[in-house]
């Protein structure tokens, strides 16, 4: 070997002695956050981290098992004969001529288990909230307790919510399934309330994973006293938030692809509350041509 070429290989063996001795001890490999390609699931504060494998999250049941194996199959048929009767197993001429849908209404135990409960008490507050029918078993009556004194676990700064949301409706087997509010341009309640102001929460399906917490708003404010209250709320007055802040690119709701609709309670008024709801409908009104309430901003305008 030369001496130039014995040189070089000198150095070369140098610097990485050098590079190893001084640049990676001074990065502890033990202090390197994981990184991932995908965004972690959200972790409400004070809720501790799961770490379970997933093999122990699975609970094996065989009579659940066949059970469960009966319902899809039934759900599977459905799917398969409903269109040749018409659009969701209606004939076609009742689906073009429909102007009103009653979506969700209350006239059993059966109507209940649609709904899931939620409150501040999954952070350590002590809100809450209770789903039970109403008199004559023919309406929905939701009430509780507001308080909104955050835990003392010195996360979490604000507190005081109760929110109740529909479940997520499924085909056979667990696939995802999304109402069709494409022929209509108006939410309709008929509720029965104390005077509170509630937010009603759509959510819809989304492109990407990380939009999963995007959700419509918009404001319901009851009137309180023994009478009944009928509301129509144009789907162009809901608005798009991200977990709870209000986003600067708007855009209309995807009517087609409905996922779930909530109310949420969070007026930091501490004290009793009741909600009592009748039905939750769709319908077409003629007289509303607004297509979207709210300006939409475009990240690059045109010239």
């Amino acid at each position: 070997m030369s001496f130039p070429k014995m040189t070089r290989l000198l150095s070369l063996r140098s610097l990485t002695s050098v590079h190893q001795q001084l640049l990676l001890p001074s990065i502890p490999t033990r202090l390197v956050p994981s990184r991932t390609l995908t965004q972690n699931e959200y972790r409400r504060p004070g809720k501790p981290r799961e770490n379970l494998p997933p093999w122990l999250k699975i609970k094996f049941d065989l009579s659940k098992g066949l059970e469960g194996i009966k319902k899809h199959f039934a759900l599977l048929k459905k799917e398969l004969t409903d269109p040749w009767v018409g659009p969701e197993g209606r004939p076609l001429i009742e689906h073009m001529l429909e102007q009103n849908r009653v979506v969700w209404e209350f006239r059993g135990p059966e109507s209940l288990e649609q709904w899931t409960l939620s409150s501040d008490r999954e952070i350590g507050g002590q809100s809450e909230i209770h789903l039970k029918l109403g008199r004559n078993n023919n309406t929905c009556f939701l009430y509780g307790t507001l308080c909104s004194a955050p835990p003392k676990d010195g996360e979490t700064r604000y507190s005081g919510y109760c929110t109740v949301r529909s479940k997520q409706p499924l085909a056979s087997f667990d696939r995802k399934k999304h109402h069709d509010w494409s022929s209509f341009n108006s939410l309709h309640l008929r509720i029965r309330g104390d005077g509170r102001p509630w937010m009603i929460n759509i959510a819809a399906e989304t492109y990407f994973s990380h939009q999963k917490d995007d959700i419509y708003n918009y404001f319901l404010y009851t009137r309180g006293g023994p009478y009944w209250q009928d509301v129509k709320i144009p789907f162009s007055k809901f608005f798009l938030t991200h977990r709870g802040r209000i986003q600067d690119d708007q855009h209309p709701l995807w009517l087609d692809k409905i996922n779930t609709i909530g109310f949420t309670l969070g007026d930091n008024a501490d004290g009793p509350f009741q909600l009592e709801i009748d039905f939750i409908g769709v319908c077409k009104d003629f007289a509303h041509t607004e297509e979207f309430a709210y300006e939409k901003y475009k990240r690059n305008p045109e010239v």
